[in-house]
């Protein structure tokens, strides 16, 4: 996290909510600012790191999935993370689900499910 001085950027602009995305899985085991709201990534290699988030945490965790959204994945509900960005308006503990598109419809790696 960058700062400026002694204050984070989350510090500097507390009225702006910053949000991403982040395959780095300690990042949401920590207590984060206020207006900083991350979303996990699964990966075709990080289904253990997503176990762990899910088990303890209320974060949500992105999931490319091919053709329909499921309604449930991975115990948590399912909601469209096509429909909008704003990964900081959808409710916590959820898989955002992402329908495959371009090249990740013949992906066979592990990353869409």
């Amino acid at each position: 996290i960058e700062s400026q001085g002694n204050k984070t950027i989350f510090e500097v602009f507390p009225d702006i909510q910053f949000y991403c995305y982040t395959k780095i899985h300690t990042r949401l085991l920590g207590k984060l600012p206020k207006n900083y709201h991350l979303t996990f990534s699964k990966s075709e290699s990080n289904v253990e790191k997503v176990k762990e988030i899910i088990e303890k945490t209320s974060h949500n965790v992105a999931v490319v999935f091919a053709g329909e959204l499921p309604s449930e994945y991975m115990g948590r509900k399912v909601v469209s993370g096509d429909e909008t960005d704003l990964r900081f308006l959808d409710p916590d503990n959820c898989i955002v689900g992402l329908v495959a598109k371009g090249d990740a419809k013949k992906d066979t790696s592990g990353f869409v499910v």
